[in-house]
């Protein structure tokens, strides 16, 4: 059984690990993707007039939405921040309008801009997501290469996020494996927590794979099934939970979105939605304002989200609510009201606040951060068991070999001496997990 499960940690392991440690690099950073970005891009994230001490009245998100669309017929705003926070500018995600003459969608190279609230400037604008390592494109180039390594569709099969969610189903499994070949001998477990830091070289190398997994197993597990979560949900997880619990469909599961060249206009206004939504949320007993608004037109709903500004990433929790509303009619189709619902819901809306660590805010990050830069860590460790081994089993063969055509072949014990001389292992490294 034992020596089964070394193969599958092996092969699992060496399958999985250049993935593991892209995914594990880039979440190191992409913790702090925001704070990062606008020390990177100033532009995108502080207004021209606040630098400049330019005196004026800053306006709404909303009547900045009216007005960039009113400069750039072609294009729809579908996503802005009601209010900026002091200082800054207020982003807004954007999308081509059809054009009348084509029927087809019109050419955008960007779909993020960033505008300045006194003077309605437009700062700065990117394509988010591009495969570009440019300086306005580094942050989500690397959030988007976290969790699709940037492989394109194939049909409308999404390739990336498939190929993770995947990886993530073998993590999870692996996760298991491991944390069984971590205990070869459970009289002396302690040596499964053990670093050996003075004796260096491969045996450092091999107590910081296994001991090192072995101390953050749990967290480790969360991360594997918290990324399962997060690309394959309707697939993979949501069937699991609801074996033990039901599920409320969002408003999203709800309709059947069009293709590209079909969406139609919204029948109601950004304004009216959110004053839809204000009245809403005092009846619901929200606290917090509409900090914004977002705009699915191959869904035709409105998405209104609750928060101060500054905090649209919900930083805290289990994040923001949001109130959907039908963007012909404006009648309610649902809200995400964290911490309410079924068990299943609860679950659901708790993976993405564990998978970044913001559930417990700015130490969660934190600690993310040195959780990501750990599995990078883990996987090189891995491979480099391997490789070791791989070296070791490499030169007893040479030597048998060599043996055969001297002697006519040694005998299996000297041949074993040989092994355990040329791989320089000691007890605790011939159960190795790799």
């Amino acid at each position: 059984m034992r020596a089964v499960l070394v193969l599958l940690h092996r092969w699992f392991g060496l399958g999985v690990a250049v993935f593991l440690f892209i995914s594990g690099a880039t979440g190191a950073i992409i913790s702090w993707d925001h704070e990062l970005d606008a020390a990177l891009n100033p532009a995108l994230f502080h207004a021209n007039s606040a630098q400049q001490n330019v005196v004026g009245t800053p306006k709404s998100g909303l009547e900045l939405a009216n007005i960039v669309e009113a400069r750039e017929p072609k294009l729809r705003v579908t996503y802005v921040l009601n209010e900026a926070e002091p200082g800054h500018t207020i982003p807004m995600m954007v999308e081509p309008r059809l054009d009348p003459a084509t029927g087809k969608p019109y050419t955008l190279d960007y779909n993020q801009i960033a505008v300045d609230p006194v003077s309605a400037e437009i700062q700065g604008q990117r394509m988010w997501g591009a495969v570009s390592v440019s300086r306005e494109n580094l942050l989500p180039f690397l959030y988007k290469l976290h969790y699709t390594m940037h492989l394109p569709d194939i049909g409308g099969f999404e390739t990336g996020i498939w190929l993770m969610g995947i990886i993530g189903i073998v993590w999870a499994l692996d996760c298991f494996i491991a944390l069984w070949l971590s205990f070869p001998n459970w009289k002396s477990w302690r040596k499964s927590f053990a670093f050996r830091w003075k004796d260096g070289g491969h045996k450092l190398n091999f107590d910081l794979h296994r001991s090192g997994a072995v101390w953050v197993w749990g967290l480790l597990l969360v991360l594997a099934v918290t990324s399962v979560s997060m690309n394959l949900n309707m697939q993979v997880m949501q069937p699991v939970i609801k074996i033990f619990s039901t599920i409320t469909p969002t408003a999203f599961e709800t309709r059947t979105p069009v293709a590209a060249d079909k969406v139609v206009e919204p029948k109601i206004t950004r304004e009216q939605v959110t004053r839809l939504a204000v009245e809403e949320g005092k009846r619901r007993g929200f606290d917090v304002p509409a900090g914004g608004v977002f705009y699915s037109s191959m869904f035709g709903l409105y998405g209104v989200g609750f928060f101060e500004p500054g905090n649209d990433h919900g930083d805290v929790g289990l994040g923001n609510s949001w109130l959907y509303f039908d963007a012909a009619t404006g009648k309610p189709e649902g809200a995400r009201i964290p911490g309410t619902g079924s068990a299943g819901d609860l679950f659901i809306q708790a993976q993405f606040p564990l998978h970044s660590g913001r559930i417990l805010g700015l130490p969660g990050r934190i600690f993310i951060s040195f959780m990501g830069a750990l599995v990078a860590m883990l996987c090189v460790t891995g491979v480099i068991i391997w490789f070791r081994k791989r070296q070791a089993r490499m030169r007893q063969k040479i030597k048998a070999r060599e043996q055969d055509a001297t002697s006519g072949g040694a005998p299996s014990g000297a041949q074993a001496a040989a092994a355990k001389t040329a791989a320089g292992m000691d007890g605790r490294e011939r159960t190795s997990l790799s």
